[in-house]
């Protein structure tokens, strides 16, 4: 006989928290969740900035957590939203394969008995994503739309090195670049759970000199990122789900590649540079590094994220399109 479902409302910062345990095993059943739902990620995220009222919604069958929908009400608008929201390129719900038919309605329904909101945006969707997937309520107004364009490199087994995926043309500068770094004795070091602190202040230091060369702050400027960071890192490094190099020249840090892998994607995430080594082109030598690294384990995705930037296109990447599914109630 199954056991039935319990849903439970979760409204208090603390009960969040005590979830983790059950939340890293509902993550570790979801095989194509990215780092970006873990609780590595998102229990940061909500430490430093908890921008409104929790309002996340738990599947329990038994003492297992079969689902989560990590969610808080934005007073101002009156919706509900995703924590990770801003941060984040994936935010679909997580869904156990063993849930059960029937999840979603039963989710949406302890939802509609809260108040204080009048839609649900779910944001930054990936295709095929669970949240794409559940019905909406009877009354229920819902709409779907395109949200972001993420390109990516995608790959399969036959793929040899990165001249499989790569135009010839940025392949060749690819080449001039790790010839020209390594004429200067260039090496690549990868973080580690006890360096990934250093890791992320050399981030830090040469992302905002990349950015104030252009006369810009950058994403990093901010105080509040760079806490959510300085604790997401080392979880996430734990977690094994940290993907973090850097390239030394002459014993200097010329470059820096953070990114978040899971199982055979890589989500490059963030770099930064020395302007003193431009000529050396030290983000092209760690992305190239990082599809080397990629393609020794076979077919797989390095997925550049959101934005149109000329780069990514560069590299041959081809869009994937999120999604944004709002989905507006009836008065409750």
């Amino acid at each position: 006989m199954t056991t039935p479902r319990r849903i439970e409302l979760v409204a208090d910062a603390g009960r969040l928290f005590s979830l983790e345990a059950a939340w890293w095993d509902l993550f570790e059943r979801c095989a194509g969740a990215t780092p970006f739902r873990s609780p590595a990620w998102l229990l940061p995220w909500w430490r430093t900035f908890a921008p409104g009222p929790l309002c996340t919604v738990a599947a329990w069958r038994g003492p297992n957590l079969v689902a989560l929908a990590p969610l808080y009400r934005e007073e101002a608008s009156r919706r509900l939203l995703p924590l990770g929201i801003g941060l984040s390129d994936d935010l679909d719900l997580l869904v156990a394969p063993d849930a059960g038919p029937g999840v979603g309605a039963e989710m949406l329904d302890a939802l509609s008995r809260v108040a204080g909101w009048d839609a649900l945006s779910l944001e930054e969707l990936a295709p095929g994503a669970a949240a794409l997937g559940w019905a909406a309520p009877p009354g229920w107004r819902d709409d779907v739309a395109a949200q972001s364009r993420c390109p990516a490199l995608a790959w399969g087994d036959d793929a040899a090195d990165p001249g499989a995926v790569v135009p010839p043309g940025k392949l060749r500068k690819l080449r001039m670049a790790r010839h020209r770094a390594a004429r200067r004795g260039a090496a690549v070091e990868a973080a580690t759970p006890s360096t990934a602190p250093a890791h992320l202040d050399a981030l830090f230091r040469l992302h905002a000199a990349r950015w104030e060369s252009r006369g810009e702050a950058g994403v990093l400027a901010d105080a509040s990122v760079q806490a959510f960071h300085r604790e997401a890192t080392p979880r996430l490094a734990a977690a094994g789900l940290l993907h973090a190099t850097l390239l030394r020249i002459e014993g200097r840090v010329a470059g820096v590649f953070h990114g978040l892998r899971r199982g055979r994607t890589l989500h490059a995430y963030l770099g930064g540079f020395d302007p003193a080594f431009a000529f050396e082109s030290p983000g092209t030598v760690l992305m190239g590094h990082a599809l080397d690294a990629m393609m020794a384990g076979g077919a797989g995705t390095l997925s550049l994220l959101r934005g149109e930037e000329p780069y990514k296109y560069e590299w041959g990447a081809v869009d994937r399109i999120n999604s944004r599914r709002l989905l507006r109630r009836t008065a409750p």
